[in-house]
C-alpha cells in the first residue's frame, strides 16, 4: 500500500533538496505541506509526485540526477543556457538546445532535474 504522506526529511530526500528548501517552499506556497497532531510538517505524496513530474515519464539510463529549481534561462541563436540551483549553495549550469528548452517549457522558478551522464548534462522535467 502506497504512503499518503512523508515527513520533511523523507520528502527532502525524495525530491533531492534540503530540509530547509522544503520549509522555504512550504512558506512560499510552492509546496503544500500539511501539519500532523504535533504541528510538524507532513508532505502529501501527491505533492512529491507533482514536483517530481509524472511517474514513468523518465526513460533515461543515467543514474546521476540532481533535482533543483531553474533560476535562469538564456537563449541565443540555437542554444540555451539553463541554470539550476541544485542545493544551496550549489549551482549547476547546462548548455542545451533552444528546442529542448522550449519543449520542456523551462522557466525560472520551476523544478527540474539535472541528469549527468559521462561529460554531458541533460535537463529533464
Amino acid at each position: 500500500m502506497a504512503r499518503e504522506s512523508y515527513g520533511v526529511s523523507e520528502a527532502a530526500k525524495l525530491l533531492g533538496v534540503s530540509v530547509d528548501t522544503i520549509r522555504r517552499w512550504d512558506r512560499s506556497g510552492k509546496l503544500k505541506a500539511d501539519r500532523d497532531a504535533a504541528n510538524r510538517r507532513i508532505v502529501p505524496a501527491s505533492e512529491i509526485e507533482r514536483l517530481r513530474g509524472e511517474p514513468g515519464s523518465r526513460r533515461l539510463s543515467a543514474r546521476n540526477r540532481f533535482n533543483g529549481v531553474v533560476t535562469e534561462v538564456a537563449t541565443e541563436g540555437l542554444l540555451a543556457r539553463v541554470e539550476l540551483v541544485v542545493s544551496d549553495p550549489v549551482r549547476l549550469v547546462a548548455v542545451v538546445t533552444r528546442d529542448a528548452v522550449e519543449e520542456l517549457g523551462l522557466q525560472p522558478g520551476m523544478p527540474a532535474t539535472a541528469v549527468v551522464k559521462s561529460t554531458s548534462v541533460l535537463v529533464e522535467r
